[in-house]
């Protein structure tokens, strides 16, 4: 990621908080930029940093080790990936199409590269899903996303930007396990995985002119991949390594002479080797069966507060969780939450390393993905300015207006990460009176934002009849199972659950995804276009109340059963008086109980 000339890019003396004026000090011998790269040999402190960074992950996601009975705060993301992961194994056991499914949304099916598949974890997953199930393999995908985010980032710093260990060690732990990041990894796997992103870089800005075609293909296979990892990552990449990149040819122009045709040379094969690869799942994607147009959610609403920069997230030592809540679109998207003190560390670091060209890159890439988290207006404190946010220069461009406002926050966390890392490297021959304040502001600054263990809920068992396969006894093949209520449109959808921890072993109507209103319309929703015994059976468990039953709604009660078709209806944890129960006992006679639910079989009634 190095660029530029040797007598351009050295950095300056860094003067820590309270050691007094300024002092020009030796520079130390840095790579030089645009010659080889160093070569450094593994230590046995690099597997301590690494081991590290596992413990740290492992000890995040505690929660659900010690009780399997809980899901994360988000519960419902956490059961849409892990169906994804179970989804991914059956795609190899059974040879399926990875990039479409007919488990859910029976009888159409869910378009699976339009959703987030994760294809990218839950392939060499495979193992561990079969054995061990889908919220182990979910768990060991948040540490592997964790722990090899932060273990990326400390590989490249060691090998490029720094020679000292522990400032890598420190750089990588900001990358790695930042508010932001540990607030996504509690949800959402796409975008907790990015471990490709300083891969990707560092075949991209690499400083040697030889080797370009290699370069290239390895740039275009890394960038495939991370598309099956999470696009919206890549989306932020493309950004922050822009701005980067152009900042950098404004602040040493004679390096941009002479790297520009080598970088457009491996960005061209790069761009040829990712089409080819994701030709066609891009077509399935934006023109295959279950495709739709835009986001079921207004994405200029998830935009972040000013006032949220230098607060602490709900998931920080020092966090408020009222506090923090009211400042951010939902738990999972505190991606800002930096604390007062790191802020004005890196402020500190960008002015004293100004005359360097790689921070004054960093530092326009950070500042435009803050300024872009705002939205299209800006919130300072809670409350609307009316000012315009840079975000609306967005509106109307292809996949950038598809971007959550708040996740371009996220640019701003490897920038941060870097800048520590480089500040610690410049001082770690400094004497003591000059590193120990330099180090005393750095563990201020990080200890209060140290990561707790990410927050769980109780999560209601999947039914036995269920989970023991009695099921199979009712449902013959090309029928489904269908859970009560038959959730499309809501994110807490039992058939997504219970499909993820059967191993996909049956087909159900309805379920957690996003695909379109229907067959001649495209326009993005959550679940499948509603039928009306479902809109019945949801109004009746949200208010608690016994609707209406006639004649009229068991006749479209049979007609959306044949639609699904349905061979049994499942309700986990029913109770006699159950509005629902009730409701559904009304549409198609009564049912019976077993083990952990309630159970109508309504073969004779569709025949």
């Amino acid at each position: 990621m190095v660029v530029g000339r040797p007598d351009t890019d050295q950095p300056v003396g860094l003067t820590p908080p309270g050691s007094g004026p300024a002092r020009r000090e030796p520079a130390p011998r840095e790579p030089v930029p645009g010659g080889p790269a160093r070569r450094r040999r593994p230590r046995p402190v690099d597997a301590l940093v690494v081991a590290g960074y596992l413990g740290l992950a492992v000890l995040l996601t505690a929660g659900q080790w010690r009780r399997p009975d809980r899901l994360f705060h988000q519960a419902g993301d956490q059961m849409l990936f892990e169906w994804m992961l179970a989804r991914a194994a059956r795609a190899v056991t059974d040879g399926q199409n990875p990039l479409h499914s007919g488990a859910l949304n029976a009888p159409d099916g869910v378009n699976l590269m339009a959703n987030t598949s994760v294809l990218g974890l839950g392939l060499p997953l495979t193992p561990v899903t079969l054995l061990a199930g889908s919220q182990v393999a979910f768990l060991v995908a948040v540490v592997g996303c964790l722990a090899g985010t932060a273990t990326a980032w400390y590989a490249l710093l060691a090998r490029r930007l720094v020679r000292s260990r522990v400032a890598a060690a420190v750089g990588g732990l900001c990358c790695g396990f930042a508010p932001g990041t540990v607030a996504q990894a509690g949800a959402h796997l796409h975008m907790a995985a990015q471990f490709l992103v300083p891969v990707i870089l560092a075949l991209l800005f690499r400083p040697r002119t030889d080797r370009v075609r290699r370069d290239g293909v390895l740039l275009g296979l890394a960038v495939a991949y991370q598309v099956f990892l999470g696009e919206e990552v890549l989306v932020l990449l493309a950004v922050g390594a822009a701005v980067f990149a152009g900042t950098y040819a404004l602040a040493d122009r004679a390096a941009a002479r002479r790297l520009a045709p080598v970088l457009a040379r491996r960005l061209g094969v790069g761009a040829l080797v990712a089409g080819v690869l994701l030709a066609y799942p891009l077509w399935v994607q934006f023109a295959g069966p279950g495709h739709y147009r835009g986001m079921p959610f207004d994405t200029r609403s998830y935009r972040l507060d000013v006032a949220s920069y230098p607060a602490f997230a709900r998931q920080s030592v020092a966090g408020d969780g009222h506090r923090a809540g009211l400042l951010s679109p939902n738990p999972t998207e505190q991606n800002s939450y930096l604390g007062p003190f790191l802020p004005l560390l890196a402020l500190l670091v960008v002015v004293r390393l100004w005359r360097r060209p790689l921070v004054r890159a960093l530092a326009a890439a950070g500042l435009v993905g803050a300024l872009l988290s705002l939205g299209g207006t800006v919130v300072l404190n809670r409350h609307d300015t009316g000012l315009p946010g840079p975000y609306r220069l967005l509106a109307g461009v292809p996949l950038l207006d598809l971007v959550v406002p708040a996740r371009f926050a996220l640019v701003c966390v490897p920038v941060l990460g870097v800048l520590l890392a480089l500040a610690l490297d410049r001082v770690r021959h400094s004497a003591a009176r000059t590193w120990a304040p330099w180090a005393g502001a750095v563990t201020a600054a990080l200890l209060p934002l140290a990561p707790t263990p990410i927050r769980t809920t109780p999560a209601a068992p999947v039914p036995a009849f269920v989970a023991d396969g009695d099921w199979r006894a009712y449902v013959p093949p090309g029928r489904t199972l269908v859970p009560v209520p038959p959730v499309t449109g809501a994110a807490v959808s039992p058939a997504t659950l219970w499909s993820a921890r059967t191993g996909l072993a049956f087909t159900a109507p309805g379920g957690y995804f996003i695909g379109p209103r229907g067959a001649d319309d495209p326009t993005a929703r959550w679940g499948a276009p509603d039928r009306p015994t479902a809109l019945l059976l949801r109004r009746a468990a949200e208010t608690g109340q016994v609707p209406p039953v006639g004649v009229a709604e068991r006749r479209q009660a049979v007609e959306d059963l044949r639609h699904w078709r349905a061979a049994v209806l499942v309700q986990g944890g029913s109770v006699p008086g159950d509005p629902v129960r009730v409701t559904v006992d009304a549409l198609v006679g009564p049912g019976r109980d077993v083990p952990g639910a309630h159970i109508w079989d309504v073969r004779p009634l569709l025949g």
